[in-house]
Parts: C-alpha cells; sequence; structure tokens
C-alpha cells in the first residue's frame, strides 16, 4: 500500500508538470493536428490503440479477480459496478467513437503511444485499488445507497451524455467532401470551446466521487492537467482562424461561466 500511495503522488506530480508544459507545447491532434511530431496514422486505428489498453487491462483485472473469488466464495459485487463505469466509458471510447469519425485526419504514432502509456498506467491504478488496495469493508453493498456514489453516478452520466453529445455535434458540423472548418455552437458548446473535454472531465469528477478513491481523484486530476491547456490552444486556434465571428460568442475555454 506504501508503495501504491508513493507512485500515486508521483503521477499527481507529473500530471503538474504536463499541465504547464501543454500550455507551451500544443498536442497535434485533431483541430490542432501538425506534422511536427513526426509520422502520423489513421485517426481510426490510432484512437483503438490509444484508448484500448484502459478497457482491456481493466477488463483483465476484473476476470482475474472473479475467478480467484468464486473458488473463495467471497466476491464483492460492489467493485464489479464500479469498475463497469470505467469499462463502458472505455468500451465506448475504444470501439464505438473511433468507427464514427469522419473524414481522413491522422494522429502522430507519438501521442498515440503516450496515450497508450498513460492509460495502460492509470488501469493500473484503478484496478489495483479496487482488487487490492482498497481497505477490507470499503465497499460493502450498502456503498451503492450510499450519497457519494448516488451523487457521483449522477455526475457520471451527465459528463458521458454532454461527452457523447459534443463529439455527435462535431461530427456533423460538415457534410462528406466538405473540408472546411465550422464553429459549433449546439448543446454546451453554447457556452465553452471544448464541450466534449468539459463532459469527460466531469464523468471523471462523478466517477472520483461514486468510488471516493485516490485512484479516481488522480485520474479527474490528470483529465484536468491534460485537457486544461488544450481547450485553451483550440480557443486561440478558433480566434486566430475566426476572429471576432469567435469572440463575439463570449465562450469559456473549458468550463461554463468561469474559464
Amino acid at each position: 500500500m506504501q508503495t501504491y500511495y508513493i507512485l500515486l503522488c508521483a503521477m499527481a506530480a507529473m500530471g503538474v508538470l504536463v499541465f504547464i508544459c501543454l500550455f507551451f507545447l500544443k498536442a497535434g491532434y485533431g483541430y490542432l493536428s501538425n506534422e511536427h511530431w513526426g509520422p502520423m496514422i489513421s485517426n481510426k486505428p490510432a484512437w483503438v490503440i490509444m484508448e484500448a489498453p484502459s478497457f482491456l487491462f481493466l477488463l483483465f483485472y476484473t476476470l482475474k479477480y472473479a475467478s480467484e473469488c468464486t473458488e473463495a466464495a467471497n466476491c464483492n459485487t460492489v467493485l464489479y459496478v464500479i469498475a463497469g463505469f470505467f469499462l463502458l466509458h472505455y468500451f465506448q471510447r475504444s470501439f464505438i467513437f473511433p468507427m464514427l469519425l469522419r473524414g481522413k485526419s491522422k494522429m502522430p504514432i507519438a501521442i498515440v503511444a503516450m496515450g497508450m502509456v498513460f492509460n495502460t498506467i492509470n488501469s493500473w491504478f484503478i484496478g489495483t485499488w479496487l482488487y487490492e488496495v482498497a481497505p477490507s469493508g470499503y465497499y460493502t453493498v450498502e456503498w451503492l445507497w450510499s450519497p457519494q456514489f448516488i451523487i457521483g453516478t449522477v455526475i457520471f452520466a451527465a459528463g458521458m451524455f454532454i461527452n457523447i453529445q459534443s463529439d455527435h455535434i462535431i461530427r456533423h458540423l460538415r457534410q462528406p467532401g466538405d473540408t472546411r472548418h465550422y464553429i459549433p455552437t449546439k448543446g454546451m458548446y453554447k457556452y465553452v470551446t471544448s464541450a466534449n473535454y468539459f463532459g469527460e472531465i466531469t464523468e471523471w469528477i462523478g466517477f472520483a466521487i461514486l468510488s471516493w478513491s485516490p485512484c479516481g481523484l488522480l485520474f479527474a486530476f490528470w483529465t484536468f492537467c491534460n485537457l486544461g491547456p488544450r481547450s485553451k490552444s483550440l480557443t486561440e486556434k478558433y480566434v486566430a482562424e475566426f476572429g471576432e465571428e469567435y469572440t463575439s460568442l463570449h465562450k469559456k475555454n473549458l468550463i461554463p461561466f468561469i474559464w
């Protein structure tokens, strides 16, 4: 457990470093795509390769726990429920979201590799907490009607809805064959530049609450450290391309009415 918390603190410190660096170093994918990051591959396989480790690793961890606890007759079904939220998000992100992508955009292999590494490490933190480190008796069946689980579940569901809805809005901004850029204004895009990122951060805040875990808090923190600076960069990109047409909308970067 001591080693786990040391690694947890190290990852938090790394998140701060990433947060600072991303204000100066723009990750070249999506609307900010560029070739400065080296060789690139098609977006669809890139997203699958990058996101699937999160789903597969925690699924393996969960199945391993299930096989072992069946023998010992002491399975904790609450752990399956909590893991299910994580697996639901990453199943959608790994195997559904990439198939819905339009166009022929590409992603740098370097970005894909870094995403794979982070997702694997993050899944290890989640899985290790749930199935090895969480104190005995921490997640009893009463947890499922505790205030933190109920509130966290509502927040997680709202965030996932916003995330999926925002991705849908972005995909349908232009007709097939059209390569122009457009300003998204529907849904949460009325209020922020990066509505999809706002939804994702909201999801993981909800997960941190419903699991009431240090690994959940770390993941929510890391998500903000990664996506916060990027949302600001996206705002700058929109302003550079659309000028007053964009600034007149008075959108915030990521957090409605705040930042």
